[in-house]
């Protein structure tokens, strides 16, 4: 029981929270806009269907993932797949402009399970890598926490979440800097050779280094974001 009272569990929790709000606020705005167009219980149907699979996939990549982060180079992959998810969240389009709405249930669900296939996959990463404890293992009951919350935060949380991160946009950075975090500690675990070498020569300073690309990133991100906002 001792495990699950732990600062480092503790904050492993908040992690797995926050990227479950950010990385599952946006399937439930692919599903809210790819359904706009339905009415009554055809809405209703297409929304159960979508979360469906959405929680669907997750399961499915857990076992994928969780098993290829145990193999040389996969967790050096990983992490660098981590840091362009974080950057394609802070530098996404407006959603309504790249996902079209279904003109019918069967239509719609097809769009939400093309959308859900790639968010799913990225949700999964970030999940599996963020619950690791210190010998590296995924803690699987703070995987499957993770995918549970994802239920009432798709179902309810579209509009809520999306309001939210246009009024406060520094939630969607906040959650950005700490997929890099886990993504550079990711990459100081692989088993590759040349990685475990750079990793023993720098053992004691990798959180000091994880946070300052976190923070390196979210300056650039900012820099970036500030210069695309003048220019418009």
């Amino acid at each position: 029981m001792g495990d699950f009272f732990t600062l480092e569990v503790l904050g492993a929790f908040i992690g797995v929270l926050l990227i479950d709000l950010i990385l599952s606020g946006d399937n439930a705005v692919v599903i809210a806009l790819a359904v706009r167009r339905l009415e009554g219980n055809t809405r209703r149907r297409a929304i159960q269907l979508g979360v469906a699979a959405a929680i669907g996939l997750r399961v499915i990549f857990v076992f994928i993932v969780a098993f290829l982060v145990t193999l040389p180079l996969l967790q050096l992959i990983g992490g660098l797949l981590l840091i362009y998810i974080s950057w394609q969240l802070v530098r996404q389009e407006d959603e309504e402009a790249n996902v079209k709405a279904g003109s019918g249930l069967w239509q719609s669900i097809r769009i939400i399970a093309v959308a859900d296939a790639v968010m799913s996959l990225d949700n999964v990463i970030a999940l599996v890598a963020i619950s690791r404890d210190s010998s590296g293992e995924p803690r699987v009951w703070l995987v499957a926490l993770g995918i549970a919350l994802t239920i009432p935060i798709i179902v309810y949380g579209a509009t809520i979440l999306s309001n939210l991160m246009n009024r406060f946009p520094i939630i969607v950075y906040a959650g950005a800097a700490l997929l890099v975090y886990v993504a550079v500690e990711l990459m100081f675990d692989d088993r590759l050779g040349i990685v475990q070498t750079v990793s023993e020569a720098t053992e004691g300073y990798h959180r000091i280094i994880a946070l300052a690309a976190a923070a390196i990133f979210t300056a650039i991100a900012l820099l970036v974001a500030r210069r695309g906002s003048k220019a418009a």
